[in-house]
């Protein structure tokens, strides 16, 4: 009996079954978009109006999202390093040098740090002292945040990760050894998103890859009519991904078919989708975040900013963050789009929100990493 239970939880692990169990918490933001299947949604408490607690000036403009975990903020900056700093005040704890610029976000798991820069390495730090465990290249940039997935034995971990070098890598978490290859036709930009024992993404070479995630076997490809650059979101066998001409798609992964797609304007989407039990939302060049219904791809309404949203939006109980070119980071009621508040920070924001309980944590081109919380 024992061994049939350990069976089914080995496979229930590998297949994803358990994966949430290290996703966002009220505590944790610990990879981009939160969790495995990259929802972009936390179950955080944040403030209504929350102020600058503190920011942090890198040596370069930094498009990556942080990672919040253990009350540390990890984030890599295109001045060539990843920091450290704590969350409650932003003193810096450690720095690492990675030779080239990052921008890709960092994943924090079982205490270490998984990131990659474009001169076309990709590390796993100690996430307590910033120390290299392990690095290895790949042959062009790295601009694709890791995700990660429990092996087929429920305890060991493996690392994926996409280059410009037009692979996906399936790599063990505490070696860098490499699992398995799966090669594509062009750059993969995006972070492959996990559910069910699958990864799918897209690439610049306008398909939908669906692969398995112990074997890298391909189980289908799904033409997307265009270059996908942004990362997707995964609920269970359905994919939301956004293209370059203008689409944004929800894509049944097992029947390997588009179920519909939506589509405003003639601008491009660069944002990644969060993903609710009945909607999406995602950001566009057409300066506005817009919000979906997930059954049919009707829209329910759009919010205007001042300039192109690259920042993906996060979902906060009833509100949506998400930073603008504008130089703005707005919060918006997840009902009706209004507007409920808003900071200015000066320069275009392409990052996304990192958010903890009574913290949100933001980065943009002017090299600062900023924290807002609670005036109290």
């Amino acid at each position: 009996m024992i061994r049939i239970l350990l069976l089914v939880l080995a496979i229930g692990i590998g297949a994803g079954g358990l994966d949430d169990l290290r996703a966002a918490t009220g505590s944790s933001w610990p990879m981009f978009r939160g969790d495995p299947a990259q929802s972009g949604v936390s179950p955080a408490r944040i403030p209504d109006a929350p102020i600058l607690k503190w920011r942090f000036k890198t040596g370069g403009a930094v498009s990556a999202t942080a990672a919040i975990v253990d009350g540390a903020v990890f984030i890599g900056s295109t001045d060539s390093n990843v920091v450290c700093l704590s969350l409650s005040d932003g003193s810096k704890r450690w720095s690492f040098q990675t030779g080239g610029p990052v921008e890709a976000s960092p994943l924090v798991l079982d205490g270490r740090v998984f990131i990659g820069d474009t001169l076309t390495n990709f590390f796993a730090l100690d996430a307590k002292t910033g120390a290299k465990l392990w690095s290895r290249g790949f042959d062009d940039k790295i601009k694709s945040s890791a995700n990660w997935i429990s092996g087929t034995n429920g305890t060991s971990t493996n690392i994926l990760v996409g280059g410009y070098d037009f692979r996906l890598y399936s790599l063990e978490a505490t070696t860098g050894k490499s699992n398995w290859v799966y090669e594509t036709g062009n750059y993969i930009n995006g972070s492959p998103a996990i559910s069910r024992g699958r990864t799918a993404f897209g690439g610049c070479d306008a398909i939908v890859h669906v692969v398995d995630v112990i074997g890298g076997k391909k189980l289908r490809e799904i033409e997307a009519g265009a270059y996908i650059a942004a990362s997707g979101a995964m609920e269970g066998n359905l994919l939301y991904v956004g293209h370059y001409e203008n689409e944004l798609l929800c894509v049944d992964v097992d029947a390997g078919k588009i179920l519909w797609k939506y589509r405003d304007r003639a601008f491009p989407f660069m944002s990644s989708p969060a993903v609710t039990a009945d909607r999406v939302l995602v950001g566009s060049r057409d300066k506005r975040l817009h919000c979906i219904q997930r059954a049919d791809g009707k829209p329910v309404w759009t919010f205007q900013t001042r300039g192109k949203v690259e920042s993906s939006p996060v979902v906060v109980g009833d509100r949506v963050l998400v930073g603008s070119d504008d130089g703005r980071l707005y919060i918006v009621s997840l009902a009706d789009g209004k507007e409920r508040w808003n900071y200015e920070l000066g320069q275009p924001i392409q990052s996304s929100p990192a958010v903890v309980d009574g913290h949100i944590v933001i980065s943009c081109d002017d090299g600062f990493v900023y924290c807002f919380g609670s005036p109290h």
